[in-house]
């Protein structure tokens, strides 16, 4: 479980908030999905849920282990139980296929011959044939990039798993088969899933939607009745509206559903 509290991330003194007291219960062995607009800091949340930016005030959770307190020593633990998919992939244009996946194997002086049936068995999870093992990044399309990507991740066998935005660029069907993987994967291997995006197609592959808007989170709950939200927020985001005021619809009526309860 990934707990977070009033945390709050501003890189200067004259800069606005970025996050600006989240509070968030992200539950184990389920996916979840942030969204929001573009420019509205759902990236830089996720490398705070990780370790790589220290938030400026507040708590982070991951296992009742405090990690914005730890040095870059114990991070490193943490980013083992942790893997982390980048929005290209940010796969080594210089190295084959098969390093890009063990490098962290490699790096630590494991033999190719121990290292080659590993990567073999992560890149049969992706759906991806072993002929590919010799070639280079730039031989390979983009989603199957992604794929190699998402491969690489489950080297270390991490029981949670940080996508950023893991379908930027792909055309709809690319899109769809990365989205099905990703669901796939975290079934299969019972993982506990935070994505960043901003494509509603991703509700059907994921459990929770919480949705970020002007540094808090404004909505959190179950992605399969996101559609019949009266959340205004939810509102204004799945149906493309201008960020403005809230429509006049949902002005008067009742706030029904919001973020989580505060943690206790």
């Amino acid at each position: 479980m990934i707990l977070l509290r009033d945390v709050r991330k501003r890189f200067s003194e004259n800069q606005r908030w970025i996050t600006d007291g989240i509070t968030l219960e992200i539950p184990a062995g389920k996916s979840t999905c942030i969204i929001g607009q573009s420019g509205e800091g759902k990236s830089v949340l996720l490398k705070q849920i990780i370790g790589l930016i220290k938030p400026t005030s507040g708590s982070i959770q991951i296992d009742g282990e405090e990690i914005t307190t730890m040095n870059d020593r114990q991070l490193q633990e943490i980013f083992k139980k942790c893997g982390y998919v980048f929005q290209f992939a940010a796969l080594l244009d210089s190295l084959t296929i098969f390093e890009n996946i063990g490098i962290s194997l490699l790096e630590n002086n494991i033999p190719k011959s121990k290292v080659l049936p590993i990567v073999e068995e992560k890149l049969a999870l992706v759906n991806l044939k072993p002929d590919i093992l010799y070639k280079y990044p730039a031989q390979l399309s983009g989603g199957m990039k992604k794929r190699v990507g998402l491969a690489r991740t489950l080297i270390t066998n991490p029981s949670t798993i940080l996508y950023d935005e893991p379908t930027t660029g792909l055309d709809p069907i690319t899109t769809r088969i990365v989205h099905e993987l990703m669901f796939e994967t975290q079934q299969h291997l019972n993982l506990t899933s935070v994505v960043i995006s901003h494509d509603v197609e991703i509700f059907k592959y994921v459990d929770n939607i919480a949705l970020l808007h002007k540094g808090k989170i404004r909505y959190f709950g179950p992605a399969k009745t996101i559609w019949e939200s009266t959340n205004p927020y939810v509102h204004q985001f799945i149906r493309g509206l201008s960020d403005g005021p809230i429509p006049t619809e949902f002005s008067d009526r009742k706030k029904t559903e919001s973020t989580q309860e505060p943690i206790s």
